[in-house]
């Protein structure tokens, strides 16, 4: 069926990871992006040189992702060449100048990097409108939390999405878990899913059993 071909293609996006054992058990089960938090405020934050260390090791064909949060240019520049990253997801208030700015640098420097840009979502999808966003290739939707900056394991409430037409492809994230990932895929169709806190035993130590049923529930094989 549609809904299932839908599901087959959903990208898994296995984030917050703080070590390589758990970086290589994602990949193993089939991860197709791999996240790492570039922000110090995150319990989950890894320093760059030991992300660069874990990247150089994780099989080619997986995108490593690096989240950042209101970080300078240059720095998430810096960040992007030092660990070989893929993706820049931007989890702060950057505006849509600044996603146009990195493009900029990150082509001039002859990087062809994704930038996702995550949107906090309570009743409604908060701050700048996502269709303002045209530098940027995907947009994330997350749990809005006041003092966490994600990984909260709460769900926001999907009906918010229900209107939402952007002209992005699209990741879901904020509380999903191998017991409400397939229904997230079928409700919403989105391009990917993300979890972190949805495959943790505690916090920044991700537990292989609970990698393996999300990722097999969410590509329903």
């Amino acid at each position: 069926s549609g809904a299932e071909d839908s599901r087959k293609m959903t990208k898994v996006k296995i984030c917050g990871l703080t070590n390589d054992v758990d970086a290589l058990i994602a990949c193993e089960y089939g991860a197709d992006l791999v996240g790492f938090l570039f922000a110090k405020e995150s319990p989950r934050f890894v320093v760059p040189d030991e992300v660069r260390r874990i990247t150089q090791i994780l099989p080619a064909d997986v995108s490593k992702v690096g989240l950042f949060k209101d970080h300078r240019l240059e720095e998430v520049k810096e960040n992007v060449i030092l660990c070989g990253l893929d993706h820049v997801q931007l989890h702060g208030d950057e505006d849509p100048a600044f996603c146009r700015e990195l493009r900029k640098i990150l082509k001039d420097d002859g990087r062809d990097v994704g930038i996702i840009k995550t949107f906090k979502v309570k009743d409604r999808i908060l701050g700048i409108l996502p269709v303002e966003y045209t530098d940027v290739d995907f947009y994330l939707f997350d749990t809005y939390h006041p003092e966490m900056m994600g990984g909260t394991g709460i769900r926001f409430d999907w009906d918010v999405l229900s209107e939402f037409r952007g002209g992005k492809p699209f990741f879901i994230a904020g509380g999903l878990d191998s017991a409400n990932v397939a229904d997230a895929i079928r409700i919403l169709q989105p391009y990917g899913v993300d979890t972190s806190s949805g495959v943790e035993k505690s916090v920044g130590r991700k537990d292989k059993d609970k990698i393996k049923e999300f990722i097999l529930n969410a590509k329903d094989e």
